[in-house]
């Protein structure tokens, strides 16, 4: 009986939308504490004005917005938890004067580095922990990066539906003394609603819009919901409604053709296994359904794409201009066993942007920088052959096998299923959860082994010249 009065609560709130309660002009002034800054955006979600000489906007807002934002331009920073100098500002009764303070940014931001994470996903207290040391770890990366400037972006699903953890798990983040971003998940949505607008409270409450965008150095980064609430228990779809598409519109149209552009969102837009125009039902909550309106918007723009949801790590070059890095979960598989489900280990991506240069690597919990494979030898999964697990390839990559020091072949890249993977997750009856598995990745390669041969080895290449070798 208690947790049918439970439920029943919890749809009850659930249902309840937000009161809109403006419906006029919204102005202010934007300054960075030395006085007014011009020509600087602000938006209600719906529209976007810019700032004038004397650092005014006015903006007619739409009835459906709860929140003002400013699109924090390059050379400043804003805060993105509160406070006077937060990037947000919630519309209420009788406000009409929304003011931003923004501060200048004391590094210079055309080199600039990003640490993304996808997927904490904290479903009970017994997951901090974990949690805390995977910061310590990331701590130890921002630790010896602090001549530049660095900010982090977390891809969603911060929790397991558990809202009332955000508090705990944001003091956790903050320990690793970056300013983060943060973009809502399918697990942060408020569920068991009648409807998708219902479904952003909770996530609102703690870390305002769903969708906005900010700039650093050289590039425009947005943040988007594709996570569609269908109003029937907790599914879901991933899709962009209009009200977004046409904003992201306005927003972009701030932009030069040829532009630095990041878009950050929890559900891929495609998935490896699928060509990036096709639709496959079946996958309508792991892959961005209006995926092709999305791709025409993007196209004139150099643009990368990240993404997470799917607890695995992979590149898909989308076209010409857009490449998207799906990001392996934080949390690798719901915090059960030591690897995500393909495989590659929990972890984070970093970022280098310089300028127009972009160069990256994953960053696996507790390994090095320059650990980017785990090989398997002549394993009863792939009698005679070498296999190496190359977490963060793209077609770009040169993997090498080698046998006495001479060079056998390049291997041949293909779709696998990581042996370790497989054994831990077969029988998933000692975990809490239960819908556990393993995954296929395209992150393989193969050669022949010789087992004649008294020293192996394997030298990877990544896009960048770096090489990661090992030697068994």
């Amino acid at each position: 009986m208690k947790r049918l009065v439970f439920l029943i609560a919890a749809v009850l709130l659930a249902v309840q939308v937000p009161a809109k309660n403006h419906n006029g002009i919204v102005r202010g002034t934007v300054t960075d504490g030395a006085g007014p800054v011009s020509g600087v955006y602000v938006s209600d979600g719906v529209n976007i004005v810019r700032s004038g000489n004397d650092g005014r906007f006015s903006i007619k807002a739409d009835p459906e917005s709860r929140f003002v934002f400013v699109i924090t331009p390059s050379g400043y920073v804003s805060t993105t938890m509160g406070g006077g100098d937060c990037f947000y500002k919630e519309l209420k009764d009788n406000q009409k004067e929304y003011n931003f303070t923004l501060s200048v940014n004391p590094l210079d931001d055309n080199h600039h580095k990003i640490i993304v994470v996808a997927d904490p996903q904290i479903s009970d207290p017994d997951d901090l922990k974990p949690l805390k040391a995977r910061l310590e770890d990331i701590g130890q990366v921002t630790d010896g990066i602090k001549d530049t400037y660095t900010f982090g972006i977390n891809l969603g699903d911060m929790v397991g539906w558990n809202h009332s953890l955000y508090p705990r798990i944001n003091r956790i983040f903050e320990r690793s003394n970056i300013t983060w971003r943060n973009v809502i998940g399918n697990h942060d949505m408020t569920n068991y609603g009648r409807s998708f607008e219902t479904s952003h409270k909770d996530y609102e409450d703690t870390y305002g819009p769903t969708y906005y965008s900010f700039n650093v150095g050289q590039v425009h980064y947005v943040v988007l919901n594709d996570n569609f609430f269908v109003g029937k228990d907790w599914y879901y779809i991933g899709y962009l409604e209009e009200r977004q598409l046409a904003w992201l519109e306005k927003d972009l149209g701030t932009l030069e053709k040829g532009s630095q552009l990041v878009v950050c969102m929890h559900i891929p837009t495609c998935l490896y296994k699928l060509d990036v125009k096709a639709f496959s039902y079946p996958d309508i909550a792991d892959q961005l359904c209006n995926n092709t309106a999305l791709y025409a918007m993007l196209e004139p723009f150099n643009t990368t794409i990240l993404t997470g949801h799917m607890h695995t790590n992979s590149n898909v070059r989308i076209s010409r201009n857009i490449v998207e890095h799906n990001i392996g979960g934080l949390c690798g598989a719901w915090w059960c066993g030591d690897v995500c489900i393909d495989g590659c280990p929990p972890g984070c991506k970093v970022y280098d942007r310089n300028g127009r240069d972009l160069s990256w690597y994953y960053k696996g919990d507790g390994l090095p920088a320059d650990c980017q494979m785990k090989i398997y030898a002549d394993h009863p999964d792939y009698p005679g052959e070498v296999i190496a697990h190359v977490w963060d390839r793209d077609d770009n990559w040169k993997v090498e096998y080698y046998e006495d020091g001479k060079k056998v072949c390049d291997m041949q890249n293909f779709v696998g299923t990581d042996p370790h993977a497989k054994e831990i997750f077969t029988d998933i009856s000692a975990y809490k959860i239960s819908w556990l598995a393993y995954f296929p990745s395209p992150n393989f390669y193969r050669a022949v082994i010789n087992p004649a041969a008294t020293e192996h080895e394997v030298r990877a290449t990544d896009s960048f010249g770096r090489v990661c070798s090992r030697k068994f």
